[in-house]
């Protein structure tokens, strides 16, 4: 015997009608097809005009819709284009598509941005900006998940490495291509160039092992417990996880650093210790202790070797 559906059914059938439409218009959002999407919208607005997905689904249709490939201006023109995506667009397409989309569904929409800022040069208000801000195409393109892109754009910034901002995002670019073993010497530079920035870095990266050295750092380094500590992160390093001698030895020292100093140094007491050259330890040591004796008590106590 056939069963004749309920009364509760067949509202519940009836109601899919908007589930239907609504399906159709992210369908279309998921192929970035605007003059598709527009007329899902429109037919499920001229259905379910009062659909709570309605307004943040027409935020996403008029991004598709717009697709401007103008270069900016000026960096107030990115600004404002990059706090529309940032504070609109990003927010409806949370609301609307399922997260492990929300992503790659941006990523077109901020490469078109840093496309459209290539010509800008870094500002000087942008010199110590946080990681994925500032108005220019380097950031941008970290956004867009194109990490050689941003890679290039950082590199036609002049003398990149002595400023924190494309450092910053240079280091980022290199362990998104890479992982953390290619980018160790980077973030060596970023911690004595910019121990706030690195800090930044760390918590941005999202990296497990490296996570684990930063809590490791925090419980046991012997410093102010201010971010400026952040600066002795590689040399401590050394002394922790001495494999990674190699890896922080390419990083460029900078001698106006007590805290790169201080990294070089244990790079060579490794290879003195690795020589057996117990005479040239005793004054390397002894440069150690001068530069922070926090750390050469760390460093001596790996060795169990007393000293006064």
């Amino acid at each position: 015997m056939t069963m004749q559906p309920t009364a509760q059914q067949l509202d519940i059938f009836a109601d899919s009608r908007d589930v239907v439409l609504r399906n159709g218009v992210f369908d279309q959002l998921q192929r970035r097809n605007g003059a598709a999407a527009r007329a899902a919208l429109d037919q499920l607005a001229t259905e379910f005009p009062d659909d709570r997905a309605l307004s943040a689904m027409t935020v996403l249709v008029r991004e598709l819709e717009g697709g401007s490939t103008t270069p900016f201006a000026d960096h107030a023109s990115l600004a404002v284009a990059r706090r529309h995506l940032e504070k609109e667009v990003a927010p409806a397409a949370r609301r609307v598509l399922p997260a492990q989309t929300v992503g790659a569904w941006l990523a077109p929409c901020w490469s078109l941005l840093a496309q459209r800022a290539a010509a800008l040069a870094l500002r000087g208000a942008d010199h110590h900006a946080a990681t994925h801000a500032g108005s220019h195409a380097a950031p941008l393109w970290l956004k867009a998940r194109d990490w050689a892109a941003a890679t290039t754009a950082v590199e036609a910034i002049e003398s990149w490495w002595r400023i924190p901002a494309p450092l910053a995002w240079m280091t980022e670019a290199r362990y998104r291509m890479g992982g953390l073993d290619a980018a160790w010497p980077l973030l060596a530079e970023l911690a004595w160039l910019a121990p706030r920035q690195f800090a930044t870095v760390l918590s941005g990266l999202a990296d497990a092992s490296l996570e684990t050295l930063r809590l490791r750092f925090d419980a046991e380094f012997p410093g102010s417990g201010e971010v400026e500590d952040y600066a002795w992160f590689p040399a401590w390093l050394l002394v922790v996880k001495p494999a990674l001698a190699g890896r922080l030895g390419e990083a460029r020292v900078q001698r106006d650093q007590s805290a790169s100093r201080a990294c070089a140094l244990l790079g060579e007491i490794l290879r003195r210790e690795h020589d057996g050259n117990q005479h040239e330890l005793v004054g390397l040591r002894q440069a150690l202790s001068r530069l922070h004796e926090g750390l050469f008590d760390a460093y001596m106590a790996t060795r169990k070797v007393q000293h006064r």
